[in-house]
């Protein structure tokens, strides 16, 4: 549905002091789901052991090989395809997460959009097709979160032309993950982020983990700058999902990779960006992305339904300027 922008922000203070008050600073840094990710745990200060970076990156590469549409040798590729596959905990537990959040979206989150994302050229190959009315119609015919179900632990595909796209959740389930092995490998106070997506466990010597929200830009190579500091308790996480990193312009008009699925086309609200906290990175992963489709309004709805999670919108002005709204 998307591939993921970095627009939450550590912290420049969190990056890179080198004590937090009684406890020492402990980072690493690599390459995951075509991004950057970022681990810092605070220790005590007689703590001598590195931070676990083989072990982390062995997990983002088997995560990787569970949901990556780029891979393919990679389960979801697999499926995509119609071989028999045998999925693992993780994609299912995806999978269901997935139609959750669609649910409680009326469609604006889809994990069946992988058609849609091929259609438009964000796809594997980049290549984007003729959209008209036509081709969208027969696309959008086996594009419904409706058409995929699990029984048991079996997933049944109810047309055959279905396929699975999870690049709206997979990086933030991906950091709840690494964050909880990290608990359990004796890490308590740890902040995880991957290409944005960040959860925390414990606190920095106390206090909560704090992140930024970055300023929205004007092309997808603007500096990235931070303009609001918010805390991230203990077992809290956040994601952000905007439109203007990832685009492509025709005849003067912006396509973003934010595709609707119930049109089958790019998203059209004021909307720069939403960021969601929740009880963990994957559920504020699909979130962000279900908000920047519905727009501030139905969003703002759903999430007084939903008072385990809060949402945060910057949305476009006429003027040109832009306002952080609730």
């Amino acid at each position: 549905m998307k591939h993921r922008l970095i627009t939450v922000i550590l912290l420049l203070a969190l990056m890179t002091s080198c004590h937090f008050g009684e406890k020492s600073r402990k980072h690493i840094e690599g390459q995951a789901f075509g991004t950057t990710y970022s681990v810092t745990c605070a220790t005590g200060t007689g703590d001598k052991r590195p931070l676990p970076h083989a072990q982390i990156d062995s997990l983002l590469a088997e995560l990787s090989h569970t949901f990556s549409i780029f891979d393919t040798t990679s389960l979801i590729y697999r499926w995509n395809k119609g071989e028999e596959v045998e999925p693992n905990d993780d994609f299912l537990h995806v999978l269901r997460l997935s139609k959750t959040v669609s649910a409680a979206t009326d469609g604006a989150f889809d994990c069946t959009v992988q058609p849609l994302v091929q259609l438009w050229g964000f796809g594997k190959d980049g290549v984007r097709h003729t959209v008209g009315d036509d081709t969208l119609a027969a696309v959008r015919a086996f594009v419904s979160f409706q058409l995929v179900d699990l029984q048991g632990d079996s997933i049944v595909r109810k047309d055959p032309r279905v396929q699975l796209n999870f690049n709206a959740v997979a990086k933030g389930y991906a950091v709840d993950r690494v964050a909880d092995w990290l608990v359990e490998h004796g890490y308590p106070d740890c902040l995880v982020e991957i290409g944005g997506e960040v959860a925390a466990r414990g606190s920095k010597s106390g206090k909560p983990w704090k992140v930024g929200i970055q300023v929205p830009t004007q092309t997808a190579d603007g500096a990235r700058e931070s303009f609001e500091s918010l805390p991230l308790p203990d077992h809290r996480a956040v994601a952000t999902s905007g439109n203007y990193r990832n685009y492509f312009e025709e005849d003067g008009v912006r396509y973003t990779h934010i595709l609707d699925p119930r049109t089958g086309r790019p998203e059209r609200t004021n909307l720069l960006s939403v960021t969601v906290f929740a009880p963990d990175c994957a559920t504020a992963d699909a979130y962000a992305t279900a908000f920047m489709v519905l727009g501030h309004e139905r969003s703002a709805q759903i999430v007084k339904q939903h008072p385990e999670i809060e949402a945060w919108f910057i949305v476009a002005e006429g003027d040109g300027t832009f306002t952080m709204r609730k």
